[in-house]
């Protein structure tokens, strides 16, 4: 690669990341908002867990179908058409809060018609990915994103706070106008490629079972997304318990609750900037994501059976580390052994394990932690994620087909 090619990608990979970026602090922005909105106005938790309905649901729903149209259409257009139509919905709730309408199920509807667009510009951002990044700097760039993100996370609720307790929600709703529009212009300067489809599409569902055999007849991707979801789902009920743990077994302190949130955001941080600096080095990437996911069972029973503070928050942190070994590698690897035509749908089946792993879990262990101790909670879900690890790698078709993508990497 000349340095003038390597300026040119480099270049588009800055501006496309910068505008994802934008667009994507002014919805964290927006969701962390909308809670705090609905808390100080209802105080009811079925309005909040309404929210959260409204604001994930939609989104696990439609990737399978943003999968296919990133694989039939312009990605490059569907991001901006997604990014516009979020713009768009938001004016119009903000426009109508300003006149004086403000019922709840308008907010609902606005989160839910932003998480259904969610859901068709995340397949296509990743599938897009490769298209304007070169192979061998999908790792780099991959944990680079994570790390953004992860940063954004600890950003943009001190930044929601201060919006909100100053102008109220409709000022946050015109500050996410503004960031999606930036975004789609700054997408506008980024050059894409056209795709290449190794096949004529047929008919859209045609081409959507087409994607649920592809994943049925690739053992390496089935397995991939398998263990990122097993590890999501069991870790995912923990991660969400903490805070219990922490007002029942340490003290009701705030300072005690900020401390766990913010450990637990570093910890997604720094896993993000380890993996962009030294992922790239590792040749073994099955590997290291199944000694990631075996430390998160350990850890997640030490959070269980941890009886000092420092040491539940350091567990934290550490477990956020290891979740981005774990999902920045498994995003590279699908990126990777993925062909271009058939991407996006593979992503929309990705993004339906990342929407509904950790609700689901939430659903199944959740209750438990109102009949039983949120301790032993903790360490039946490590002790089961320990367990279905080893079930998987004990089947000889497993470890073959994680073997073959440890294989082709190197």
């Amino acid at each position: 690669m000349s340095a003038q090619q390597s300026d040119r990608w480099k270049r588009n990979l800055l501006v496309f990341l910068g505008g994802q970026t934008v667009s994507s602090l002014g919805s964290m922005i927006v969701g962390y908002a909308v809670m705090w909105h609905l808390t100080v106005e209802t105080g009811s938790a079925a309005v909040l867990t309404l929210s959260v309905a409204a604001g994930m649901l939609p989104q696990a729903v439609v990737s399978v179908f943003g999968g296919v149209w990133a694989d039939r259409h312009s990605r490059k257009l569907l991001i901006i058409g997604a990014d516009s139509a979020i713009a768009v919905a938001t004016l119009v709730l903000a426009l109508l809060m300003l006149s004086g309408v403000g019922d709840l199920w308008m907010i609902f509807v606005a989160m839910a018609v932003r998480s259904a667009l969610a859901g068709i510009q995340g397949p296509a951002v990743n599938a897009m990915l490769p298209q304007i990044v070169p192979a061998e700097h999908l790792m780099r760039v991959n944990g680079a994103q994570q790390t953004i993100q992860s940063g954004m996370m600890l950003f943009a609720p001190a930044v929601a706070a201060a919006v909100y307790a100053s102008t109220g929600i409709v000022a946050v709703f015109f500050i996410d106008v503004v960031t999606a529009v930036s975004g789609v212009l700054l997408l506008l300067l980024v050059p894409v490629a056209k795709m290449v489809r190794s096949t004529e599409p047929v008919s859209y569902f045609g081409d959507l079972l087409a994607g649920v055999r592809y994943v049925k007849g690739n053992p390496s991707v089935r397995w991939v997304m398998g263990l990122v979801a097993v590890v999501m789902f069991m870790a995912g009920a923990p991660a969400h318990l903490t805070p219990l743990m922490i007002t029942r077994s340490f003290g009701d302190e705030v300072w005690m609750l900020s401390v766990n949130e913010l450990f637990w955001s570093v910890g997604m941080v720094v896993g993000g900037a380890l993996m962009a600096t030294f992922g790239p080095r590792v040749k073994r990437r099955v590997r290291l994501m199944v000694a990631a996911s075996v430390g998160v069972g350990v850890l997640v029973i030490g959070l269980g059976v941890s009886d000092d503070f420092w040491v539940f928050s350091v567990a934290g942190l550490v477990i956020c580390i290891l979740f981005q070994t774990l999902l920045v590698p498994a995003a590279t690897v699908l990126q990777e052994q993925v062909e271009d035509s058939m991407r996006g749908r593979v992503f929309g089946f990705y993004g339906i394990v990342m929407s509904v792993s950790m609700p689901v879990s939430m659903i199944v262990f959740g209750p438990l932690a109102d009949r039983f101790a949120v301790e032993s909670v903790m360490v039946l879900a490590g002790l089961l994620l320990l367990g279905c690890l080893a079930g998987m790698l004990a089947l000889g078709s497993a470890r073959r087909s994680l073997a073959t993508v440890d294989a082709s990497a190197s």
